[in-house]
């Protein structure tokens, strides 16, 4: 089993202390709050850190806010059946996808429902390699066995069914295995091909895995590419979780789906989860699933603007990722969301002189000397000694509310589409980037 690293991050209370990780806390939302408390400090840093979107809320989901801002009082815990009704229209209109009210559980968040289901079940739990930074955590938190499965950068990560027979085979206790699949995947911005995604489902049914399809960015894909759901394919055996946080720019509501199979698997998880959410959560926020309702509803303006916001994560992703090749830093090829890793490898024995041989250390390294802020390869479960980083590019240039309404009024205006000036701190971080990589070329060229 490779070893992830996984680590949380520690603050520090001087501005002008080193930053460093240690194991505490969620290391994407401890970058996020770092950077914001560097910020307000005054001190300059590219936020390349964390995944959050930062588009504008559309107008009507702030008039559907405001108007039940008087609900109050505690729904079922499944969640709202209005809400739960108009999920299910949500998946039959974009996959095809048949489900009821009664396959669906509403929660705070598909966080929350991932770790309810991980506490629901007992089971073992297979992770691609790389992995979104909590699956591991909230795994561990429910006593559950965690293995990550064999892959390498030079493939960009691709899963294989080898790798998951070879971990079944070595690690299996006879607890029902549960596969993750995140796709578009973050930390990659790699899409699941529907081959890839068939022959992934054939396996799971022959050996009786769960599978639990995280797609959270399922509408963020970019130009030539499509999401697809291995609930096609692997109906009987396959957890759907997602919500409105991506495409939408909704993580602050906290809102998020759980739709399970219509098997004899699918009734016993949704009890599980009933339970848990019974004990923990009670019922999301009522306000809230009221005016979810019409991010699910069927609506060709909200449909337009989702596919908007697609395009400028497209934008901002894809040419940083370029640039960074440019570099000759080898990066994954971003197909949806907003991220990419990038391998800086290349540079492992200047690195090294320079006392860097883990992911972790470089990513210090670019905040303390760069101002760049990244995660390390190793939180998602990249083997440590890979010098592989995260990049998210949804926060730069709408680092406020104010630059990101203008980003997105500057890009209709323009026919959908900006410029250099639009994009300057896009720009500038990647003039940083170059200074760096400039200097371990200047340091290597000392030896």
């Amino acid at each position: 089993m490779l070893s992830s690293g996984l680590n949380g991050i520690r603050h520090m209370n001087s501005p002008k202390q080193a930053w460093n990780i240690s194991s505490t806390v969620s290391p994407t939302l401890a970058i996020n709050e770092r950077v914001k408390s560097m910020w307000a400090a005054k001190r300059p840093v590219f936020h390349l850190g964390f995944g959050e979107s930062r588009m504008p809320l559309h107008p009507l989901l702030t008039t559907a806010l405001r108007e039940n801002a008087n609900k109050r009082s505690y729904l079922e815990t499944a969640g709202l059946f209005e809400l739960r009704e108009a999920v299910a229209g949500f998946y039959k209109r974009y996959w095809n996808l048949n489900f009821i009210p009664d396959q669906i559980i509403v929660g705070p968040g598909s966080k929350s429902l991932l770790f309810g289901i991980f506490l629901g079940l007992e089971c073992d739990v297979y992770l691609p390699t790389p992995s979104w930074v909590s699956y591991r955590p909230q795994a561990e938190l429910a006593g559950r066995q965690i293995t990550y499965l064999k892959s390498c950068f030079e493939s960009e990560y691709e899963i294989t069914v080898e790798a998951l027979e070879a971990a079944l085979n070595e690690y299996g206790t006879g607890r029902i295995p549960l596969l993750i699949l995140n796709s578009p995947n973050n930390p990659s911005g790699k899409v699941l091909t529907e081959s890839k995604l068939i022959e992934l489902a054939e396996f799971c049914r022959s050996r009786q895995i769960v599978v639990v399809s995280d797609e959270i960015y399922s509408l963020t894909t970019f130009d030539g590419q499509s999401h697809s759901s291995i609930a096609e394919h692997y109906p009987e055996g396959t957890i759907i979780v997602g919500g409105p946080s991506k495409h939408l720019s909704l993580g602050g509501w906290r809102l998020g789906t759980a739709i399970f199979p219509d098997s004899s698997l699918g009734k016993i998880a949704v009890d599980a989860l009933k339970t848990v959410a019974s004990e923990i959560w009670s019922s999301p926020t009522s306000a809230i699933q009221y005016a979810a309702i019409q991010a699910y509803a069927e609506n060709d303006e909200i449909s337009g603007y989702i596919r908007t916001c697609t395009e400028l994560h497209e934008i901002k992703t894809r040419l940083l990722a370029n640039k960074f090749s440019q570099m000759r830093v080898e990066c994954t090829h971003p197909e949806g969301g907003f991220y990419f890793v990038a391998n800086f490898d290349l540079w492992r024995d200047s690195l090294y002189r320079m006392g860097i041989s883990t992911s972790l250390q470089l990513t210090n390294h670019l905040l303390n000397q760069f101002e760049i802020a990244t995660l390390p390869g190793s939180v998602f479960g990249i083997h440590q000694n890979e010098l592989s980083i995260r990049i998210a590019s949804s926060y730069i240039d709408m680092e406020t509310e104010v630059k990101a309404r203008k980003l997105m009024s500057t890009f209709m205006s323009n026919g959908r589409g900006l410029n250099r000036d639009d994009l300057s701190n896009s720009f500038a971080a990647i003039k940083r980037m170059k200074s760096f990589v400039d200097s371990l070329d200047e340091y290597r060229g000392h030896y």
